[in-house]
């Protein structure tokens, strides 16, 4: 019977296997567009969204958009280096600054209410 010894596995390959963020960046990216209708609705079942909406009172400029439209393009930014990085260090990095600037997009419906 011959058996075939593998070679020792190194901890880059070990942790390159390990690594989660290229899944958790796409499940990020297309949790956004339902987390980002949540977050309206939630504004526009407030009570100030309802009467500004009906009557045209209580009106407040929230968040500019701006905001929403950096945290968006960085978001997309970091999505692809992510998915484009062979190190792991930066994919975890990119995929921090994708979390948090989809964060930073999803407050701009929330200061609405």
């Amino acid at each position: 019977m011959h058996t075939t010894a593998h070679p020792p596995t190194s901890p880059a390959q070990v942790s390159a296997e390990k690594d989660r963020s290229r899944f958790w960046s796409v499940l990020c990216a297309v949790s956004f567009m339902p987390a980002f209708l949540g977050a309206g609705l939630l504004a526009l079942s407030s009570e100030r969204a309802s009467r500004c909406l009906t009557y045209g009172e209580e009106c407040s400029p929230g968040l500019p958009d701006w905001v929403f439209n950096w945290g968006v393009g960085l978001g997309v930014v970091a999505c692809v280096i992510v998915l484009a990085a062979p190190n792991t260090r930066v994919r975890q990095v990119a995929l921090a600054a994708q979390v948090l600037a989809e964060c930073a997009a999803l407050l701009v419906p929330l200061s609405h209410s």
